[in-house]
C-alpha cells in the first residue's frame, strides 16, 4: 500500500488535491482536497442585500452569470416579484450562452486534451488524436475557439459584457431588445448550430436528440468512419478505453431544475435514486462540516443557519469544502443529473446499463449542448422588442429567499437572510461543492471521492491517468467549490 498526492491539477478552474491510498494497481481510498479559501460569504455579511449582485459573480469568471442568476433569484425570493416574459426569455439566453460555452470548452480543452497524452501512445487512435487534440496546438482550439467566441457575442448584445455583467436583475434583466438585435441574435445562434452539426456531431441537433438508448447511439455511430465528427472521436476512444467502467457514482442525482419559462422548466426538478423519480424538497438540504476546516462544527445545517467561519486547525479536516447533503445521502450533479432527472430516454437508459462514469457523463453534456441551443432558439423568437423586460419592487427590511439553480457544472443555491435591511446570513453551495465535498460526521466519501475507488494506476505513473480523466468528467470548478 502506499501514499499519492495528485495534484495541482491543471486545465482545472482553480485549486485541487487528491491524496489517494493505492493497493498494487488500484485506487484504494482517495479524499479531495480544496486548498484554496475565499470567504464570500463573510464578504458580504452586513452589506445591502443588492450588492450580491455585484459581489457573487467575481466568485468565479467562467460561471460568473449562474451566480448572478442565482443571487437575483434569492433577492427576487425576498421582494416577491416575478420576470415578465421578456425577462424570462432574456435570463435564459444569457445563462444557457454561458452554460453552453462551459460545456463546449470542457470538452475541447479541458477533457480531450488528456488523450493525446504519451501514455497512450501505443494505441491505433493515438496519433490522429493528438493532432486534433493535444492542449493549445491541436487542431480542434482552431476550430473551437473562434465558433466560441461568435456565440459569446450574444453576451455582449444582452448582458453588455461577460464576465460579471450587472445586467441581470432580481426582476428580469435591464438590457431592452431591439428589432435588428433580435434578428442578430438570430444569426449567431444559426452559426452555431451549423459549427455544431458540422465540427462537434456530423448529424443534425435533432438526429441526436432522437437516439434514445444505447443500442441506437451505438447504431448511428456505426454508420460513420470514428474520425467522422469530434463526438464519433469520443465514443471510438470511450469504447476502446472502456470509459463506461471508470468514475463509478453511487447512482443517485439530483437536479435543481433549470431555464423557467412561462410556467414550467426546461429542464425538471427532482431526485433520481434507485431508478427511481422522486420530488426534491429543499428543506433536506444541510451542510457537514465535521471534515472541513471550518468552525462551528456541532451538527449539520440548513443553508439558511449555516455558519462559514474558516479554522485551519480544525480537527479532522482536510479541505475547505463543505459536504453538502441531500436527507444526509450523497448525490451527484451536473449534466448528466439533469439528464437523468429530466429523463431523456438515451441518458436514462445509458444510467440504467452502467451509472454514473465518465463516458455517460461526457455525454449528457454534449447532449445537452444539442437541447439548449435548440431551445436558445425559441426563446429568441419569443423577444417582443419595445416590451417589458424587468418588473421592480421594494426591497423588505426583514426576509428569507433562496435562489436554486442549475449552472453548467450542476446545482447551484443561494441563501439569504435579511435583517433591518442588510444582509445577515449568505450561504453558496456551488456544483463542485457537491461532487468534491470530503467525508460526513459518518465517514461517508464525498461523490468524487466515491468514484475514485478502483481507479487502475499503471506502472510507474505519478499522476494516474484513469485518475485525471474521472476527475475531469466532473467538469470541477474549485474557485466555486469553497463557499
Amino acid at each position: 500500500m502506499s501514499r499519492r498526492v495528485v495534484g495541482p491539477f491543471n486545465r482545472v478552474e482553480g485549486d485541487l488535491e487528491v491524496h489517494l491510498e493505492i493497493t498494487g494497481d488500484r485506487v484504494r481510498d482517495a479524499w479531495v482536497v480544496s486548498p484554496l479559501y475565499r470567504g464570500f460569504e463573510q464578504i458580504l455579511h452586513g452589506k445591502d442585500p443588492r450588492d450580491a449582485l455585484v459581489y457573487t459573480p467575481r466568485i468565479c469568471g467562467i460561471c460568473s452569470v449562474s451566480q448572478s442568476v442565482a443571487a437575483a433569484m434569492a433577492l427576487a425570493d425576498t421582494q416577491g416579484v416575478t420576470m415578465p416574459p421578456n425577462g424570462e426569455a432574456a435570463v435564459n439566453l444569457i445563462l444557457a450562452n454561458e452554460n453552453v460555452a462551459d460545456h463546449l470548452t470542457h470538452f475541447y480543452l479541458f477533457f480531450m486534451p488528456d488523450f493525446a497524452r504519451e501514455v497512450y501512445a501505443g494505441e491505433s487512435w493515438h496519433a490522429p488524436v493528438a493532432e486534433r487534440f493535444k492542449a493549445v496546438s491541436g487542431t480542434a482550439a482552431r476550430q473551437v475557439l473562434p465558433a466560441r467566441a461568435d456565440f459569446m457575442h450574444l453576451m455582449g448584445l444582452l448582458a453588455g459584457k461577460w464576465p460579471h455583467t450587472l445586467a441581470i436583475q432580481p426582476g428580469g434583466t435591464t438590457r431592452s431588445v431591439e428589432v435588428q438585435e433580435r434578428m442578430r441574435i438570430g444569426s449567431i445562434l444559426f452559426g452555431f448550430r451549423r459549427f455544431l452539426e458540422s465540427v462537434l456531431f456530423g448529424d443534425t441537433l435533432e438526429t441526436l436528440l432522437a437516439l434514445d438508448s444505447l443500442e441506437a447511439l451505438r447504431a448511428w455511430a456505426a454508420r460513420h468512419p470514428w474520425e467522422h465528427s469530434d463526438f464519433c472521436r469520443f465514443l471510438h476512444i470511450a469504447d476502446a478505453l472502456q470509459l463506461e467502467e471508470l468514475g463509478q457514482g453511487n447512482g443517485a442525482f439530483m437536479s435543481y431544475g433549470v431555464y423557467a419559462s412561462r410556467g414550467s422548466r426546461l429542464f425538471d426538478r427532482g431526485v433520481w435514486r434507485d431508478y427511481a423519480l422522486s420530488p426534491l424538497d429543499p428543506e433536506l438540504i444541510s451542510e457537514d462540516l465535521s471534515h472541513s476546516w471550518m468552525s462551528h462544527r456541532e451538527a449539520p445545517k440548513h443553508p439558511y443557519e449555516g455558519v462559514t467561519v474558516p479554522d485551519a486547525d480544525a480537527q479532522d479536516g482536510y479541505t475547505w469544502c463543505k459536504a453538502p447533503r441531500l436527507d444526509g445521502h450523497v448525490v451527484e450533479v451536473g449534466a448528466l443529473a439533469r439528464q437523468v432527472v429530466d429523463g431523456h430516454p438515451l441518458i436514462r437508459d445509458l444510467v440504467r446499463h452502467s451509472g454514473g462514469n465518465v463516458r455517460n457523463r461526457v455525454i449528457a453534456r454534449l447532449l445537452e449542448i444539442a437541447r439548449v441551443v435548440i431551445a436558445m432558439e425559441g426563446w429568441a423568437a419569443q423577444l417582443k422588442p419595445g416590451e417589458p423586460c424587468c418588473h421592480h419592487a421594494p426591497l423588505p427590511e426583514e426576509a428569507m429567499g433562496c435562489g436554486m439553480i442549475e449552472a453548467a457544472r450542476g446545482s447551484l443555491g443561494h441563501w439569504l437572510k435579511i435583517r433591518n435591511g442588510r444582509i445577515l446570513n449568505y450561504q453558496i453551495i456551488s456544483p463542485t461543492t457537491w461532487n468534491f465535498s470530503p467525508r460526513d460526521a459518518r465517514g461517508t466519501p464525498g461523490s468524487l471521492e466515491q468514484a475514485l475507488i478502483g481507479a487502475p494506476v499503471r506502472p510507474g505513473e505519478k499522476d494516474p491517468v484513469a485518475v485525471q480523466h474521472i476527475v475531469r468528467s466532473f467538469d470541477p470548478c474549485m474557485v466555486c467549490t469553497v463557499h
